[in-house]
């Protein structure tokens, strides 16, 4: 199977670090998140990785350069304008003539790709979602009414829990041909396979899961690694 891993954006949530760094070379222990991917990569068996790059391409490429040093074969596809995070599969659409895994370059998990691909395959779906949970606490006592405004329910400083995009998904070559031409996103995609009447299915990954488009959980990434470094590497 091909992986194919977003590595074009600006990053403008972590500037100033991103000025001059891109996103998926952030470091995160010893390692640039990329790099930490690459290698989950490898080891579920992924030998095939393409790398849509855009903004501060040529650190990217200058650092893995052919991925003959991970171990892996790396491509790449450059965008000369901004395509959202669907758009880039438009230009690798002769590179993809099977089932791939399409993920974001800067996320930090535990998930299981394998197994996220066998779920895939026993759904029959043309595209599934990696979803992962995430919990709020709400720090006041939340009321509920009802219809005619009269009090229902009091929970006091409840928890609540739901279902986020983990930026991993798993598709079939066909969902291309709902990808237009220009700027197109994986959430307008995902919307627009439901309305074209085709299966998505949903992969609730039960593990650890980060984005690091932000300096706090950037931060959060670099502590987690230093001290559980081999949980991810």
């Amino acid at each position: 199977m091909i992986a194919v891993i977003l590595a074009g954006g600006v990053g403008a949530r972590l500037q100033p670090y991103t000025i001059s760094l891109p996103k998926p070379l952030m470091p995160v222990g010893n390692h640039p998140i990329l790099e930490i991917l690459v290698k989950q990569l490898k080891k579920a068996g992924i030998k095939k990785i393409i790398i849509a790059v855009g903004y501060l391409e040529s650190l990217i490429r200058a650092y893995f350069g052919d991925g003959a040093k991970f171990g892996v074969e790396i491509e790449y596809s450059s965008e000369t304008k901004p395509l959202g995070t669907a758009g880039p599969l438009r230009l690798i659409s002769d590179k993809l003539p099977r089932t791939f895994l399409f993920l974001n370059g800067d996320i930090l998990t535990d998930l299981n790709f394998s197994t996220m691909l066998e779920y895939h395959k026993k759904s029959k779906a043309v595209a599934t979602i990696g979803l992962a949970k995430r919990k709020v606490d709400i720090d006041f006592g939340v009321i509920e009414i009802d219809g005619n405004g009269s009090f229902s329910k009091w929970k006091e400083k409840p928890t609540i829990e739901y279902l986020v995009s983990a930026g991993t998904y798993i598709l079939e070559p066909e969902v291309i041909r709902s990808i237009p031409d220009g700027f197109f996103n994986i959430p307008d995609l995902i919307v627009k396979l439901k309305r074209e009447t085709k299966k998505v299915a949903c992969y609730i990954h039960e593990g650890f899961w980060l984005d690091i488009g932000r300096l706090e959980d950037y931060q959060e990434a670099c502590r987690l690694v230093s001290e559980k470094g081999k949980k991810f590497v």
